[in-house]
């Protein structure tokens, strides 16, 4: 058992970042049996969920002459242009059917605002604007979080490194996630991620 202190945070499993889906992560539906027979074990549940207006920025259909996954700078920074994905109110921005969503205690939309991208639990990608989270973790005494879900190499990686950034103690499970591994940004997130004292469990 975890003890009082923990919180498992469970990162964007939504249709479109499953088979499938418009955005799909390989293997992406694999993590939800994983992630479920894990929920009992931590007093704190947070889910994440991707919630993009119709439009947003991050879509590269919104930007002409750029293919979907080619970089632009935004005034925040590098922006990976994504397929359109996780539209709010559409069946692809739902929970996959699968994930036992009712033991979530919390769940957080991110990617709302229109010009910007959300790729953290934590931080919208200017790496300023809150989403909250980290308020809720303190009220709940939260002092260590383990992440899972979907990607590994961008909403897990960044959300790690900020949870590291809080002075939380953070742990990622590999096996309860799965990547996008774009260009070897894998290898890259993984990098990152040990380097901030974060700590990888297979």
């Amino acid at each position: 058992m975890t003890a009082q202190n923990d919180a498992l945070i469970v990162i964007d499993v939504q249709n479109d970042f499953c088979p499938g889906g418009a955005l799909a992560v390989n293997e992406g539906d694999q993590v939800v049996p994983i992630i479920n027979a894990m929920l009992n074990d931590y007093p704190v549940k947070v889910f994440t969920q991707d919630w993009h207006p119709a439009g947003h920025s991050s879509f590269a259909s919104g930007h002409a002459g750029h293919d979907p996954f080619s970089v632009i700078d935004m005034p925040y920074g590098a922006q990976v242009l994504w397929p359109d994905h996780c539209v709010q109110g559409t069946a692809g921005a739902e929970f996959h059917p699968d994930l036992n969503t009712t033991a979530a205690d919390l769940i957080i939309r991110k990617g709302f605002r229109p010009q910007i991208d959300s790729y953290s639990a934590f931080f919208e990608n200017d790496h300023t604007t809150p989403t909250g989270l980290s308020g809720y973790l303190a009220e709940r005494d939260v002092q260590s979080v383990t992440l899972v879900g979907l990607a590994t190499d961008f909403c897990v990686q960044y959300s790690a490194l900020d949870a590291a950034r809080l002075g939380l103690k953070v742990r990622v499970i590999e096996r309860a996630c799965r990547a996008i591994d774009l260009d070897g940004s894998l290898e890259d997130s993984r990098e990152a991620m040990l380097d901030a004292g974060v700590v990888l469990e297979a």
